[in-house]
């Protein structure tokens, strides 16, 4: 979806998401999710104080200004969330990420701007959301998803598997891989959410897939030259065609159906990292780009295979009432 926040969004909340920008380093796709959670908001509010007669998709909001926003309330906000899970079937996680979008909105408009004397969302508790565990491959399947691989691009595409599967990359991080990215001491730089870059150390098995790739790579006629991973067309290959690449192997083994992505394939290089080489979970931040550790330790659930085993390592196993 095209989004226009320079052109759409009323003066006060544009001075937020150009601050969120510029001083914050928050990436354009974040940006306009935050515009998009605020004008849901918005438009919800106009029509409950019945501002407005249109289709709510159809709804503008550039005449939002200061005094409609001084008069928004806590309440306001619970019947949006009411409203976000009754008549739009919003998951939790969806009404948490727009619960967070008002509460750091108006966080910044009362303690950064001041055009707030109290924030009237410093009570509001954002929805809990059920805790799941990540889905992943597992060691057999990421080798079998790896031999899958063939066609015209096969160097290729072998090369972005064995960087998701090892490296744990996100999406965005492949795709913005450029040829200076990789270093000639077997180090890739990765530039990763808010423009943070970081150091990937390279293994065996990367080094030899980027070598295949690059042997292969086109040079002539290139529309970006550093761009490492290109398309047919010449071109950088884009999120959507990595995308499409990652479900055809994934079909081909047997896993489309089952809710697999090229997120899954982060999620399975963090957990083939910590169950079966041991790294620790304060490494495995680093190597994946985490802000924060508790993002990253939902990576020590325990496999029923583990908790099986410890239950059997348990010196009092095999002793037995005497009969």
């Amino acid at each position: 979806m095209a989004v226009n926040f320079a052109n759409e969004a009323p003066d006060v909340i544009k001075e937020y998401l150009f601050y969120l920008q510029t001083i914050k380093g928050r990436s354009e796709k974040t940006v306009d999710e935050y515009y998009l959670d605020l004008r849901t908001f918005f438009r919800f509010l106009k029509i409950k104080r019945k501002m407005t007669d249109v289709p709510f998709e159809e709804i503008l909001i550039d005449d939002i200004d200061i005094d409609i926003i001084k008069s928004v309330s806590l309440m306001d906000a619970y019947e949006f969330m009411n409203y976000l899970s009754r008549e739009r079937s919003n998951s939790a996680t969806s009404r948490a990420r727009k619960c967070s979008a008002l509460k750091q909105f108006f966080n910044y408009l009362t303690v950064k701007k001041h055009y707030l004397d109290v924030d009237p969302m410093r009570e509001l508790e954002i929805p809990k959301n059920k805790k799941t565990l990540p889905k992943y491959l597992t060691l057999e399947q990421s080798i079998e998803l790896l031999n899958a691989v063939d066609g015209n691009f096969k160097e290729r595409d072998y090369c972005i598997l064995t960087l998701f599967l090892n490296c744990g990359l996100r999406l965005a991080e492949l795709v913005a891989l450029n040829m200076s990215s990789i270093r000639s001491d077997n180090t890739m730089v990765v530039l990763g959410k808010g423009n943070k870059e970081r150091i990937v150390y390279l293994n065996e098995a990367c080094i030899s897939a980027l070598n295949d790739w690059r042997r292969v790579r086109p040079n002539d006629g290139l529309k970006d030259r550093d761009a490492l991973f290109v398309s047919s067309h010449h071109k950088r290959l884009s999120r959507e065609s990595v995308q499409k690449l990652v479900q055809k192997y994934l079909k081909k083994i047997g896993l489309d159906a089952q809710g697999y992505s090229c997120h899954k394939l982060r999620h399975t290089a963090a957990t083939l990292m910590y169950q079966h080489g041991e790294v620790d979970i304060r490494v495995l931040k680093d190597v994946l780009g985490h802000e924060n550790l508790g993002t990253t330790q939902i990576y020590t659930h325990i496999s029923s295979a583990q908790l099986e085993a410890a239950s059997n390592k348990n010196p009092l196993s095999r002793i037995k009432a005497n009969k």
